[in-house]
């Protein structure tokens, strides 16, 4: 069956583009020795120091299990730091290490740059454009993920 690119539904495409960018991402990431969901995890914390992880794993849209298992991995890692909230021990808070900051700063250039790359095929106000409406469309389908109240 031959389709008409016109046919394909948008939300195919976006996934096939999702998984295409997932896989370089992660091949990026190796060198760093860091998973994508650890990835996320890192960048959350040091963005947001102190986030909770579910609201982590909100925002990035990965399971709370996958989550927390980036999450142990960096910590055992020390990269990673949890700290219990003062009068509710049940709530853990997470802190990216100084050493966890350094090296989610060298893995986001290196994220920077393959995205960069994947983006080369359209012209600048092109990008400009899709970066608009995919972020007014992941407001829609996921508004944890583009909150810009930072609070935890």
């Amino acid at each position: 069956m031959n389709l008409n690119h016109l046919d394909r539904p948008a939300g195919n495409i976006a996934w096939e583009i999702g998984q295409i960018l997932a896989t370089r991402v992660e091949r990026t990431l190796r060198p760093f020795h860091l998973t994508l969901a650890q990835h996320s995890a890192l960048t959350q914390a040091a963005l947001t120091p102190g986030v909770i992880c579910a609201t982590a794993a909100r925002r990035t849209a990965i399971t709370p299990q996958s989550m927390g298992t980036a999450v142990n991995g960096l910590v055992a890692r020390g990269l990673l730091e949890r700290r219990t909230t003062p009068g509710d021990r049940r709530t853990q808070r997470l802190y990216a290490t100084e050493v966890g900051l350094r090296l989610a700063a060298q893995a986001d250039t290196a994220v920077h740059a393959t995205h960069a790359e994947a983006l080369d095929a359209l012209t600048p106000a092109e990008q400009g454009q899709i970066h608009t409406v995919l972020l007014k469309l992941l407001a829609a389908l996921n508004p944890a993920a583009t909150d810009v109240d930072r609070t935890r």
